[in-house]
Order: C-alpha cells, then structure tokens, then sequence
C-alpha cells in the first residue's frame, strides 16, 4: 500500500528486537539525537558511558538520556 506522509505523533518507538536494536544503531541515535538537541559534545561522552559496560549497560544509559522522548521495545 501506498500511502501520503503523516506527521509522526507521541514517542520515537525502537524495537530492540530488530537491526535498530543492536549496539551500534543505539550509538548512532543517540549521536543523532544529541546533535539534534545542540548538546556541545555532540553526545560523545554519553557514548563513551554507554560502552563502559554491557548491553544491559547500555540500554540504561540511552534510556537515562532520553527516556522523555523515545521508547525501547524488547
């Protein structure tokens, strides 16, 4: 089916499960997103903290830094 654009309502959704899921695609949103909200780092020590551990590890950390706005599903 093809359909028009609409506007995309509420929270980014993310299924974990899937290729958005994996470590390096959750690296790269929350560079994406960082740059988008103008932080002067460009998200670069959020990164850093994300890969201090495991993925668990990481999934907080995302989830920490913009919970408000996206949504994880597992």
């Amino acid at each position: 089916m093809i359909r028009k654009k609409q506007k995309h309502k509420g929270p980014i959704v993310i299924d974990l499960t899937g290729p958005d899921g994996n470590a390096y695609a959750l690296m790269a949103y929350a560079k994406r997103f960082a740059t988008q909200l103008g932080w002067k780092d460009k998200g670069k020590a959020l990164i850093n903290e994300m890969m201090e551990d495991d993925y668990e590890h990481l999934l907080e950390v995302f989830d920490n830094a913009f919970g408000e706005f996206v949504i994880l599903e597992r």
